[in-house]
């Protein structure tokens, strides 16, 4: 009993000895003496430690004995470090503020902390500070500020960004990672902006590499990649809200409010156990798009028989009338036209209210007190928002979760993720208006009737009319084939529509349904406490689609499509002379069903020149590539103006169209009066759209789709001289197998290299024939591209301090393509950039005690916008973001007062969207 009272006596004394160590203190800014929140003060060696209040203090308590050190560090601030020596010692620390964003540290350029300076690639940042600071509305607006980075807007609340060209909103060239998880739409193969994203209370930094990167990152890395990592529990406790509210205003929609709010919580219960959870919701109207343009015939209005507007739907469906023939009359007697459908307005097909909610929930364990941690993140988020791809799509409801499960360490990572989606109640507004006006007349009445009313017309068969002149007798007879229309705003619209978007047959409806998943598995290991001479570091990934569609998007008529991706990397990262070359290499080989493996390589080289290393020279040599999207290869859909039809091999023959009807010339030949055409024939049959305008029909030639290729170079150079950065890159990218969609004509009948034709028997080739009776249905293919396709640019980009404490910023981007059209006629590349840019940052966080401002001014030239659902100018813009904000210490409040285009001139981001107008704001968040 002695011995073991003794052995619990020592046991108490010791724990007692080692588990009494307290630090406590404030951290400051050294030049404003200002409060810091949010600092880190860590035990080095150890991943023990806590961070600074709102009032920049902090108190630790440690089982461990002195002496030992702790660093104090956050970014946008030189971190220091201090010895404690005895117990319950009271520190005042003050930090300086990073003499230049150059000594910001990134970790995504190499899988490795660096210095900016010392990033062997181009780089572009932002962190709790910049966030702070931004004059957009929200932090995702604000990337629009960063040198070289595009935002496209589709909507109020859906932003795509865009570096380096070659994108529209359906960004498929673009990743973007979330803690580590690539949150894409499983089935549109894009980012939704920030809708899976997180609430900028829980943004830790945003990273965004321009260029290609799949040398690390795998198929898709191929036009850039951002990067947001939300904050630690361990590292980032207590409650934060913020609220946001304001208007948005534009000519076509007027004043209207929005909200925004969110609120984050974050406990550390332990040293092994913190948890956090955050949610936001936003609620606001959408941009009106009201372009009524007829871009494919301009001139044309809505007097013309084929008007076919920008922003109108269900006018796509037109016929070619002959009104000799139906009438029975010579040849030149009335002659022929074509003939639209009267279309309803996007204002009356769509709901224009916005609304995004996300929520996330995060647990981190560290089962041995030290940097091995174990982390589930689940995020949701359901949102209402609009996508324009080939045509303008509501998402209704739509919804998206990622569960993850990770292991790591400051070494190695491994992590496991699900992606689900619900398309919830989207539909297509194009199919909405088609079959709402199906709903009341079917095509073939509402033709005939139109036709009879204007021979009628011409004739003077009207009872009442005289005679009437063309344009007379179009108007009246499409009044007459109007009769019964449904009208917008009445009850008999709303059933009509209602049952329309419910319905997932494009056939009878237009709703869009999804639940496609992603199934994605990544690891990474670090050997650098292991081997000395390199940093040594390899990793790989597996991925699984999983299609469900049911049959309406995908060929998935019998159950999912299911098919894998993986891939493994190496990495070796030298130094030399001094540390101050730095060799950079890595390469990659993935592989995905339905292709050949892929290597991709990069090669770097930077110099660090100065007595300090303040000054950085680099040159890099890197390849991406981009396989082909799920729809690339298994889409199946009837879109209207063409089919849609992926050339994965196990795709082309499950695609079967519905049945097409064939005209009398046709059935004369011995055809039935109905066809069906499989996807297989529209790479094996048909004939290229081009050859076909040029009047001399030639059958197609395009192979099945494959992996895109880009192979860029880049140079630049970085250099701090004390409060003035700068950062100069330039580029070269060289690209092979474009992916791209080529239209072809299937004929109903016949062979389009015409090897069935017998002049002997025939008075010209069935297909032939097909082409000019009208019996051929357009399919729009995906495959590659054989042009000549490059690009190449650079920017520049500077910031100092002028006045004092003032902050200015200013940089250049250039962007050009270079494309020979000859090399391929029928395709379009879809540059979709500027080719000059300039962007102005000018602001002071404490213009006096407490108050600070930020003016950002954005201009951007015209330039030529392709895509499927438009091709048109985009003009010149200038643009200006101002915010002022107020730092109120003793309620650890914010408050922001801003607005986004102050100046309230409109523009065009995305030729079909709706113009983007002005957005003004107030906000107060607490615990910023």
């Amino acid at each position: 009993m002695k011995k073991l009272l003794s052995v619990v006596f020592a046991l108490f004394i010791t724990s007692a000895m080692v588990a009494q160590t307290t630090v406590s203190g404030s951290v400051k800014e050294a030049r404003t003496g200002l409060p810091i929140p949010g600092a880190n003060i860590k035990i080095i060696g150890k991943s023990i430690g806590t961070t600074t209040d709102f009032d920049g203090n902090f108190a630790l308590k440690v089982i461990q004995n002195p002496p030992f050190i702790i660093e104090v560090s956050l970014i946008g601030y030189s971190s220091t470090k201090v010895e404690i020596s005895q117990n319950n010692q009271t520190l005042n620390i003050s930090l300086d503020e990073s003499a230049t964003a150059l000594d910001e540290v990134v970790v995504s350029a190499s899988r490795t902390p660096e210095r900016i300076l010392e990033s062997p690639v181009t780089i572009e940042r932002m962190d709790v500070k910049e966030i702070k600071n931004t004059s957009s509305p929200s932090f995702y607006d604000g990337l629009e500020n960063l040198k070289g980075v595009d935002i496209n807007t589709s909507s109020f609340t859906f932003k795509s960004v865009n570096t380096r060209g070659f994108a529209t909103i359906a960004n498929s060239r673009f990743m973007q990672l979330v803690d580590g998880m690539d949150n894409s739409s499983p089935a549109l193969n894009f980012n939704l902006g920030n809708l899976l994203g997180m609430s900028e209370l829980d943004v830790n930094t945003v990273e965004l590499l321009p260029g290609a990167s799949s040398a690390l990152y795998g198929a898709n890395a191929f036009n850039g990649i951002l990067f947001m990592t939300s904050k630690n529990p361990f590292d980032s406790e207590g409650v934060s809200v913020y609220v946001k509210t304001g208007l948005t205003s534009q000519k076509a929609a007027g004043d209207n409010e929005f909200v925004d709010t969110g609120i984050r919580m974050a406990y550390k219960f332990s040293d092994k156990f913190a948890a956090k959870a955050s949610f936001s919701f936003l609620k606001g109207t959408e941009w009106h798009a009201n372009d009524y343009k007829d871009y494919e015939n301009p001139g044309f209005d809505r007097t013309n028989p084929a008007y076919d507007g920008l922003n109108v739907y269900g006018d796509e469906v037109s016929t070619m009338l002959d009104f000799d023939a139906l009438s029975g009359l010579p040849e030149g007697t009335l002659g022929s036209a074509t003939v639209s459908r009267t279309g309803y307005n996007e204002e009356d097909l769509m709901d224009y209210d916005a609304q995004s909610v996300k929520a996330d929930i995060a647990l981190h364990y560290r089962p041995l007190a030290n940097d091995f941690e174990i982390i589930y993140n689940a995020k949701f988020g359901k949102g209402s928002t609009i996508y324009q791809g080939a045509n303008r799509y509501t998402l209704q409801n739509f919804f998206m979760q990622q569960h993850k499960l990770e292991f790591r360490n400051d070494n190695f990572f491994i992590r496991g993720y699900i992606t689900g989606e619900d398309a919830g109640d989207s539909y297509d507004s194009r199919f909405a208006a088609i079959n709402v006006g199906r709903s009341w007349k079917s095509d073939s009445q509402w033709f005939t009737e139109y036709a009879q009313t204007y021979i009628g017309g011409r004739l003077g068969l009207i009872p009442g009319l005289p005679a009437l002149d063309d344009a007379t007798a179009h108007s009246v007879a499409r009044q007459a084939a109007q009769t019964g229309a449904l009208v917008p705003g009445t009850a008999a619209f709303k059933n009509a529509f209602n049952e329309v978007i419910s319905d997932p047959n494009l056939a009878t409806g237009a709703k869009f349904q999804d639940n496609t998943k992603i199934y994605h598995s990544d690891a990474n290991y670090n050997f650098a406490e292991l081997i000395d001479f390199a940093e040594i570091q390899i990793g790989g990934s597996w991925r699984q689609y999983s299609l469900d569609s049911q049959g309406t998007i995908f060929t998935d008529y019998d159950g999912t499509i299911d098919y894998d991706e993986y891939g493994a990397y190496m990495q070796i990262q030298k130094k030399f002379v001094d540390d101050r070359l730095k060799f950079t290499g890595s390469i990659r080989y993935d592989k995905a069903k339905n292709f050949d493996g892929n290597y991709s390589p990069r090669i770097s080289l930077s110099y660090s020149l100065g007595q300090g290393k303040t000054r950085n020279l680099r040159a890099s040599f890197q390849t991406g590539f981009r396989n082909p999207t799920t729809q690339d290869q298994y889409i199946g859909l009837d879109a209207g103006s063409a089919i849609l039809v992926g050339s994965a091999p196990d795709n082309l023959d499950r695609y079967l169209s519905s049945p097409i009807d064939v005209s009398a010339t046709g059935q004369s030949l011995g055809v039935p009066s109905t066809v069906q055409l499989s996807g297989r024939l529209a790479y094996e049959n048909a004939f290229s759209l081009s050859s076909v305008l040029a009047g001399n029909p030639e059958k197609s030639d395009f192979d099945y789709v494959k992996p895109e290729k880009v192979t860029a170079y880049e140079v630049g150079y970085r250099a701090g001289f004390g409060k003035l950065s700068i950062d100069v890159s330039a580029y070269y990218n060289d690209y092979e197998d474009f992916i791209g969609g080529k239209t072809v004509l299937v004929p109903l009948y016949g062979q389009a290299d015409f090897s069935d034709f017998d002049p002997n028997t025939m008075p010209a080739p069935p297909a032939a024939i097909a082409l000019s009776q009208g019996d051929y249905k357009p399919f729009s293919v995906y495959t590659n591209s054989s042009a000549d396709i490059s690009s190449y640019g650079g920017s520049l980009g500077i910031s100092t301090s002028i006045l004092g404490n003032y902050n200015l910023g200013l940089n250049y981007t250039y962007a050009k393509l270079d494309f020979d059209q000859s090399t391929d006629p029928d395709y379009e590349a879809g540059f979709n950039t500027p080719e000059h840019k300039i962007k102005v940052s000018f602001g002071n966080t404490d213009v006096i005690e407490n108050l600070g401002f930020n003016i950002n001014y954005r201009w951007s030239d015209e330039f030529l916008w392709e895509s499927s659902f438009v091709d048109t100018m985009v003009d010149s813009r200038s643009v200006v973001d101002a915010q002022i904000n107020y730092t109120i210490p003793k309620w650890k409040s914010l408050i922001k007062i801003g607005g986004a285009n102050i100046a309230g001139k409109e523009y065009y981001s995305v030729p079909g969207v709706g113009k983007i107008g002005s957005q003004y704001y107030i906000s107060w968040t607490l615990n910023p």
